[in-house]
């Protein structure tokens, strides 16, 4: 019997692992699927590819499927979430020149580094970030907001053109997913300062998406595809598969990357800056555990509450992240399920064991940078 080919869209990032992870050792194959990934060279041109039916399902950032949901930006379009593919996973930078400027400050110290640049540059900071509707632009936003003094330039830059544009001064900082920020370290234009995680703790980066439509049309493909994947991120979630899965990216086409750039972000070893001793980040990117991939209602509902949605484009946004799909779909696979398909953000100090399906799911730790908490019921979700 013929697999059935998907053409499926994904950016050159080290998260989207679980679509190569999927195709390479199988996993799709064992579920009568073939991938075909198509690479795309930014995100607008994903969207859109996906949009007009060109592909059958992406990588996508978190925030995009909500944007194009409730009719923001370029094609608007009924775009679902089927999963979460990645949490957490970026870093933030600054030039060298920037460096400079604000002195020491200790990696992963959000609050210290913030009233750092917004000292020195409180008139502008130009940031790139792949793309406006973007975890990377939402998390800007939100920790900036902690200095209304300080004003933000969004300079939108493709992944791989990252280093070109903080090296060519185009940019004095930005937030890139890895391993463009370590590409940029490497080059030794910039040094990493921060993490994602350390503005939000549990920040869900890319989803498996595809159109509404598709998914209602084809619910026996999506099912296959959402098993395929989700077997993919819990086999990338093991420590003894790490050093397989960096060979496997690294020999990838997909990515046409060298192990030694996929290292950091898979391991959680990032270098600050060049010639330094890596930090072990705690939990820099994880595609599985902690429920990882489960897409939480609440994740969409703070994404479409930082995009500025009313009432009903929060309900919107919790309805395109399919949960109903997920329990439906993975449950005879072994998929622990959470007794509720919505939390309070950011309320998790130190993981946490949770009701579920299997009584095996411990929830890891969520906060805010500034202690906040995100309650979808107070946001008239």
């Amino acid at each position: 019997m013929t697999n059935t080919l998907l053409n499926c869209g994904y950016v050159p990032l080290v998260d989207c692992a679980p679509l190569v992870i999927a195709n390479e050792l199988g996993f799709a194959a064992e579920q009568g699927l073939q991938l075909n990934l198509v690479r795309q060279p930014s995100w607008s041109a994903l969207r859109d590819m996906l949009a007009l039916g060109h592909l059958d399902a992406a990588q996508m950032l978190s925030p995009m499927p909500v944007a194009m949901s409730i009719g923001l930006g370029g094609l608007p379009a009924q775009i679902d979430t089927l999963m979460v593919l990645s949490v957490n996973g970026t870093v933030f930078g600054v030039s060298n020149a920037l460096a400079s400027q604000i002195g020491h400050i200790a990696f992963s110290d959000a609050r210290a580094l913030l009233k750092a640049i917004a000292l020195h540059k409180g008139q502008r900071l130009r940031v790139g970030v792949p793309f406006h509707h973007s975890m990377h632009r939402l998390l800007l936003s939100y920790w900036t907001s902690a200095e209304p003094g300080l004003t933000v330039e969004e300079v939108t830059v493709p992944p791989p053109r990252m280093a070109d544009a903080v090296g060519e001064g185009v940019v004095d900082a930005f937030w890139v997913g890895e391993p463009w920020g370590s590409v940029a370290v490497r080059r030794g234009v910039a040094q990493l300062m921060m993490t994602g995680r350390d503005v939000w703790q549990f920040a869900p980066e890319k989803v498996l998406a595809a159109r509404h439509i598709w998914v209602e049309e084809n619910g026996d493909i999506t099912r296959k595809l959402m098993r395929a994947v989700f077997q993919a991120s819990r086999w990338l979630d093991a420590k003894k598969n790490k050093p397989l899965a960096i060979e496997i990216l690294g020999r990838s086409e997909h990515l046409s990357l060298s192990p030694d750039l996929i290292d950091p972000a898979v391991t959680g070893h990032i270098v600050p800056k060049l010639d330094d001793h890596p930090v072990e980040v705690d939990r820099f990117l994880q595609f599985h555990t902690n429920a990882a991939s489960f897409p939480w209602r609440s994740q969409a509902a703070w994404i479409a509450h930082q995009l500025g949605a009313d009432a009903k484009g929060l309900r919107q946004a919790k309805a395109c992240f399919r949960s109903d799909l997920y329990r439906q779909n993975l449950a005879g696979i072994g998929a622990d399920m959470p007794g509720a398909s919505e939390k309070v953000e950011g309320s998790l100090r130190v993981e946490t064991a949770v009701a579920s399906s299997r009584g095996h799911m411990i929830l890891a730790p969520d906060a805010f940078f500034d202690g906040r908490t995100f309650d979808y019921t107070s946001e008239n979700g």
